[in-house]
């Protein structure tokens, strides 16, 4: 007999907590086969097709085109077993395999559905926070009525519950995704919700979230937080430095200053969250030097002249930074507070920033370090095109180590870059223009460029830093030193 099972949209990681449909790959009725893309989705990340778990007859589809739905919210119910299409699925032991649904665990504890999250880029079994363990009396018949009443849950979604933690044995839907919340997980993705709730000394098990089974989003937070302050109330600090913060006056106010409000969502919203959290966690410090190119300049067109693939100037400048990184690790490194570690990294992933249509977003060109001038240019392009077309993978966004900000394309000599978290360290290149120096002793007109450092004071101190940049500066000016690493 087919069973109707749920599929919902899965947590697409690095911390996004939703997606925007933007085109359905399959309508109702059609049959579809186990890890089949079935939808479209735009991230602030990247444009990804979701696969299914299930394999079976798509019974419905919940969210239009242009829809922005939170991560759990269903996708589509898919009718499974030998009997949902006429025996065009994977037989009976379909129905069984995939019965659990994604990010759950049958009765005996194994882990259930395919496991995947986006093609071709498998999770293996599910992160163990979003996996529950169904109750033995819970019948498959109950788990495909909760399916079909799900979705009217989701079509209004109404303002924040009361901050009250719920009764035991309530049935909404945060007591039925959590089970007990004295003991077991606490239903939250996103990590910017509990850092909000751990700076502001919260305890999340006393809230109900408003969102799909009970999820606690930002707003169930901020709600609780000004439900506090209201009624004068201070939260006791679950952290030495933790405090209770009181909202300002102008967000209760009715009578708020007007003007155009943008939302920060999307990839504008993710550069919000992303740089603010550099800004908060990391004691940066910026250093930098102005260099002749001139000589980098020649040597770029003498290889051009050569024959073969066009050697971009990004590429030169990433060769350079990863020979610089091979001198100076300490800036291929990451900071573990934790283990109040330093993590020096064996590869260097670089990033660059890219601005698109979209917004900024960084690509990472994976084991920079083991790429010649020719392949890095071709990796550099490769990437530029899919950053522009919004094609990008969660993967191809992903685990950078180190950052080259190349922002003289827009015309402007210096900055201060902003640190890619949970890197350490970020190279900036202004553009490269004609300007009075002094060559051999004598003045001349030559290319000059300002390279800028900007690195975590926790990593190295100055001296480390310099080094690292008058490297940087030494190989454009004198193209030659790179030889002393090749």
């Amino acid at each position: 007999m087919a069973q109707v099972l749920e599929f919902k949209l899965p947590d697409l990681g690095e911390g996004l907590t939703e997606a925007e449909i933007v085109r359905w790959l399959v309508q109702v009725g059609d049959v579809v086969a186990v890890d089949q893309p079935v939808v479209e989705v735009e991230t602030a990340k990247a444009m990804v097709e979701v696969p299914c778990p299930y394999g079976g007859v798509v019974t419905a589809r919940f969210g239009e085109e242009g829809t922005e739905l939170p991560v759990g919210a269903p996708l589509l119910t898919v009718a499974v077993g030998a009997s949902a299409a006429g025996g065009a699925t994977d037989g009976e032991g379909l129905g069984e395999r995939a019965a659990g649904g994604l990010g759950e665990r049958d009765a005996e504890g194994s882990d259930v559905g395919s496991g995947n999250v986006l093609v071709g880029y498998g999770t293996g079994a599910p992160p163990a926070r979003r996996r529950r363990v169904r109750p033995a009396s819970e019948t498959a018949p109950a788990r495909a009525g909760a399916s079909r009443e799900a979705p009217a849950a989701q079509t209004a979604p109404s303002a924040p519950k009361s901050p009250v933690r719920p009764a035991e044995g309530h049935a909404n839907g945060a007591a039925h995704h959590d089970g007990s919340r004295g003991d077991g997980p606490v239903p939250v993705i996103s990590p910017l919700v509990r850092r909000l709730a751990r700076e502001n000394g919260l305890d999340l098990r006393e809230l109900t979230g408003s969102g799909p089974d009970g999820l606690i989003l930002r707003a169930d937070v901020e709600y609780a937080l000004r439900a506090a302050a209201a009624q004068g109330r201070t939260a006791q600090p679950t952290e030495p430095h933790a405090r209770v913060s009181a909202v300002p006056a102008a967000a209760t106010e009715p009578h708020a200053p007007g003007g155009t409000r943008v939302p920060l969502k999307g990839v504008r919203g993710a550069v919000a969250d992303k740089l603010s959290r550099s800004r908060r966690e990391i004691p940066d410090a910026t250093c930098w030097v102005d260099a002749d190119a001139t000589e980098l300049m020649r040597a770029r067109t003498a290889m051009n002249a050569a024959g073969g693939p066009k050697i971009s100037l990004l590429a030169l400048l990433a060769r350079i930074c990863t020979a610089a990184l091979a001198r100076f690790p300490e800036l291929n490194s990451t900071v573990d507070m934790d283990a109040r570690e330093v993590v020096q990294l064996d590869h260097v992933h670089l990033g660059f920033a890219a601005q698109t249509e979209r917004g900024l977003v960084v690509p990472v060109v994976r084991d920079a370090h083991a790429r010649d001038a020719e392949g890095l240019t071709a990796e550099f392009a490769r990437l530029t095109e899919a950053a522009r077309a919004g094609t990008l993978t969660p993967a191809e966004l992903t685990g950078g180590t180190f950052t080259l900000n190349n922002y003289g394309v827009f015309g402007v000599d210096g900055s201060t870059p902003i640190i890619n978290h949970p890197e350490a360290a970020m190279l900036g290149v202004g553009r490269i223009v004609p300007k009075p120096w002094v060559h051999e002793g004598e003045l001349a007109v030559r290319q000059v460029v300002q390279l800028s450092l900007t690195f975590d004071h926790r990593v190295c101190d100055g001296g480390t830093a310099g080094g690292f940049l008058r490297y940087v500066a030494d190989c454009v000016e004198q193209p030659a030193v790179l030889l002393r690493t090749l």
